[in-house]
């Protein structure tokens, strides 16, 4: 599912325009957004959390020429699929 799919459930189950779903869902993605970017956490009870993760810098490796290179430091967001959502996935299993 994509964004434009996630409006436009949200506008048929919820009777609300189009564009109210679109602001809808543009705010919640922009406060998450947010919220990573100020290094918090954000948990979803039965679906999952939401973190960022600080990698150090280090030597790496070109893989198409071999060189040595140097990676800069960086954060990336990380998700931790939560314990409800992880069973139910795996109950046709």
């Amino acid at each position: 599912m994509n964004k434009s799919e996630l409006i436009e459930k949200l506008s048929e189950k919820s009777g609300l325009g189009q564009l109210q779903a679109e602001d809808i869902v543009n705010l919640v993605v922009e406060k998450m957004r947010k919220t990573l970017m100020n290094g918090d956490r954000i948990e979803i009870r039965g679906f999952g959390s939401f973190t960022v993760k600080d990698y150090d810098s280090y030597w790496g490796r070109n893989p198409k020429t071999g060189e040595k290179i140097w990676v800069s430091p960086k954060r990336l967001p990380a998700f931790k699929v939560g314990k409800e959502l992880r069973e139910r996935l795996n109950e046709g299993s």
